[in-house]
């Protein structure tokens, strides 16, 4: 009698345990995509903003407009989309995410031509369509290599589309561009369809104004530093 409690008493415990382990695994993934439905408001009015902004551009200066199109939380939705893909699964509500996410690209890529169009302004946009790791072997590697060029060049814009996924306007994208799913990681740059992994410096030979930009804006810099510390 005395060993079958305290098999019940290990038994209640462990349960416990598993219990405690599934509520807190659940109320951080439920925060997590609270957090991301949070972004995802932000951004809706930064569209709206946008959009207005747009059609008030001919009673506006073009001066530092590009800096106003959309908002960098686009870029967060992205990360906590991933998050979201890896610790709470491809569930519905993660794929009407990377639905929208997937739309607010669009219409940023839209915006930027329109802008750039309007106000002479100079824009350097990749398409980066992959699937997943299971299907491509390279688009996880492709995908660090576009995130570290971001990074490196902040006038760089990336819009990553999951090739799968069901929305017209990606599906819109893959037929203009005749993207091949067997062809993948792919990019689109100046017009142009790239397949294939790309390097950094392959992809920086291909941008070579981006480079430029960047060297001259250092030169800036380091031509700011004496006339400060005189």
């Amino acid at each position: 009698m005395f060993t079958w409690k305290r098999y019940l008493l290990a038994f209640v415990i462990t349960l416990g345990i598993f219990a405690s382990a599934f509520w807190i695994s659940n109320y951080f993934s439920n925060k997590k995509l609270a957090d991301v439905k949070a972004i995802q408001d932000k951004i809706s009015v930064d569209i709206l903003s946008s959009e207005t902004e747009y059609a008030l551009l001919s009673e506006l200066s073009c001066k530092d407009v590009s800096n106003t199109v959309l908002s960098k939380e686009i870029g967060s939705l992205a990360e906590k989309i991933t998050y979201s893909e890896e610790n709470i699964g491809n569930t519905e509500q993660v794929q009407q995410l990377k639905k929208f996410y997937s739309l607010l690209q669009i219409k940023d890529y839209l915006l930027m031509q329109k802008i750039a169009d309007r106000c002479g302004v100079k824009t350097v946009s990749i398409l980066y369509f992959y699937t997943t790791k299971d299907n491509c072997s390279e688009c996880t590697k492709q995908g660090y290599v576009l995130t570290s060029l971001r990074e490196t060049y902040p006038d760089l814009r990336v819009y990553s589309f999951d090739y799968n996924i069901d929305v017209s306007a990606v599906r819109a994208l893959i037929t203009l561009y005749k993207i091949d799913d067997t062809k993948l990681p792919a990019i689109v740059l100046n017009d142009k369809l790239i397949t294939g992994f790309q390097s950094v410096e392959e992809i920086e030979k291909l941008v070579p104004e981006l480079v430029k930009e960047k060297a001259k804006q250092e030169a800036a810099a380091k031509a700011v530093i004496p006339a400060v510390a005189k």
